[in-house]
């Protein structure tokens, strides 16, 4: 089923969306992380319009072709779970399934904490409950060395230079070094086979990181977690409510950048959730693992 690009104005700001699948189909929200874009769901795209959803992959604000608005204060989460709130809105929906992966899974997160009556269902890959990992980065040593590009990301300007030097050849070899799409054959990478990324792919991402402003916008992100987060209380507190939408959590455990032990705790904060792991997958398994990732989302989609 053929995939149109439009660009879509929603909260005061104007959108690129990537759209699929019958306009009376239930929605589907697909929120990218850093530092893809829209684009990283099109192994997804298809197969959830083939199974009858209207799919809306945008590129949230600061990516690729949607606004960036200047200062590091309009990049906090509230103002990210507000994008995709106006989204479905934009759609003409109530409320979505909603499908996130990374940073998005972190709106993912707090939409469904903020809002539940509008998040239908919620399908997170590798991205662990806010309050998981503020205490992750606070007492386990593991992940606090994980991290180390979060704190690398708050100094300014020196990060937007270095990624975008040579046009983007650092970022575009980071993704192409930390995953392997698994496949026939071994090697190195995280799960063998071919690249997850194609050279193909990694140019489209560099043509979006060389646009005015983007690599500062994306990595703005990450500068704006140094304001604290308030939601009926603090989000990453012990006694947060647990997450009400039925929870499809999506792990490969070879993810360089977020363990796989901080999966559990995720899910413990779930009313009702299920943990999929994929042994062979690294942070980036929508592209390594496409035909596993769309059959476990179809069937949680599915109830």
């Amino acid at each position: 089923m053929k995939a149109t690009q439009r660009l879509v104005d929603a909260n005061g700001l104007r959108f690129r969306v990537i759209q699929a699948g019958p306009q009376d189909g239930m929605l589907v929200l697909l929120l990218h992380g850093f530092p893809e874009g829209a684009l990283c769901w099109r192994h997804q795209i298809g197969a959830l319009a083939q199974a009858g959803y209207r799919v809306w992959a945008p590129d949230q604000r600061g990516y690729g072709e949607s606004a960036r608005p200047a200062g590091v204060r309009n990049y906090r989460l509230p103002l990210l779970a507000a994008d995709a709130f106006a989204l479905i809105d934009a759609a003409g929906a109530v409320s979505a399934h909603v499908i996130a992966h990374d940073w998005g899974g972190a709106v993912a997160w707090w939409m469904a904490q903020a809002r539940p009556d509008r998040v239908e269902s919620l399908a997170i890959l590798n991205c662990p409950h806010p309050a998981v990992m503020r205490r992750a980065v606070l007492t386990n040593p593991r992940q606090m060395l994980r991290s180390w590009y979060m704190a690398f990301f708050q100094l300014p300007r020196l990060p937007e230079a270095l990624l975008g030097a040579r046009d983007g050849a650092l970022l575009a070899r980071g993704l192409r070094t930390s995953g392997r799409r698994a496949g026939a054959g071994a090697g190195g990478g995280a799960g063998g086979g071919r690249p997850a990324f194609t050279a193909a792919e990694l140019d489209e991402y560099r043509r979006d990181w060389r646009r005015p402003g983007a690599l500062r916008a994306m990595i703005d992100w990450y500068r704006a977690l140094r304001y604290p987060l308030r939601m009926g209380g603090r989000v990453g507190a012990a006694a947060a409510p647990k997450i009400q939408p039925r929870t499809l959590l999506l792990w490969g455990r070879r993810d360089r950048a977020l363990g796989a032990e901080l999966a559990q705790p995720t899910l413990a904060r779930c009313a009702v959730g299920r943990l999929v792991l994929l042994d062979d997958a690294s942070h980036w398994l929508q592209h390594e693992e496409p035909e596993r990732v769309n059959a476990a989302l179809l069937a949680h989609l599915a109830g």
